[in-house]
């Protein structure tokens, strides 16, 4: 039995190990597929969508960060549909989350001509968090987070074990917090800095440079 599998991306023909996702599958091929949530040392939440592919035969577009190449699966990652729907996902994030400090999505936002204010109008993250300044180390900012999971993951079972983090609330108020909404002094929290270092915008950022940013 053969330990690899043969598939087509983009018009191209490529040969991996069994297990591999498709968004490494694509890279072996130099194309880079777009990723929020994503990190390279985490467990793929597969939560911000925005990685899905057009894979042939398959109904709805598939999560490349979490599918697994399979044998003859031919994958499309840039399709019009797909293309579509990472427009739609951008212009949802942009109608409530501040993304002023997060130059990858914005850099999606102009590769997918995203309109920013198609969706304007609801209530803003701004509108609903106030910047959490609790501890002397970082500050937590609701109203620039994606929701993508990276700092819970890290401060749980994927680095820390810490377990500070969660989700808190749920549907249109669902953001980070901590358990029982405690002040981050008061949680298991051991002020690693792991989290801020995987936040792909500016919701976990170091108090000396929130500071600085206020001058």
């Amino acid at each position: 039995m053969t330990d690899t599998v043969t598939l087509t991306i983009d018009g191209q023909t490529v040969t991996v190990p069994k297990g591999t996702t498709l968004l490494n599958a694509a890279a072996r091929l130099g194309i880079t597929i777009p990723t929020i949530c994503y990190h390279p040392t985490l467990t793929p939440p597969a939560v911000c969508r925005l990685c899905t592919v057009e894979v042939e035969k398959q109904r709805v577009l598939q999560p490349a960060c979490v599918v697994q190449a399979a044998e003859g699966m031919v994958v499309h990652t840039d399709s019009e549909r797909v293309r579509t729907g990472r427009k739609v996902i951008l212009e949802l994030l942009a109608s409530t989350v501040d993304l002023r400090d997060a130059p990858e999505i914005q850099g999606y936002i102009q590769r997918y001509w995203a309109d920013t204010d198609r969706f304007a109008g609801g209530v803003s993250r701004q509108e609903q968090f106030e910047v959490y300044h609790d501890n002397p180390f970082y500050i937590r900012d609701y109203s620039q987070c994606v929701m993508c999971w990276r700092c819970i993951q890290v401060c749980a079972d994927d680095v820390q074990h810490t377990y500070a983090l969660t989700w808190g609330q749920r549907g249109i108020n669902s953001h980070v917090a901590t358990f029982f909404n405690e002040d981050m002094p008061d949680t298991t929290c051991v002020f690693c800095g792991n989290c801020v270092g995987v936040c792909p915008t500016g919701a976990l950022k170091g108090v000396v440079e929130w500071k600085l940013e206020q001058q």
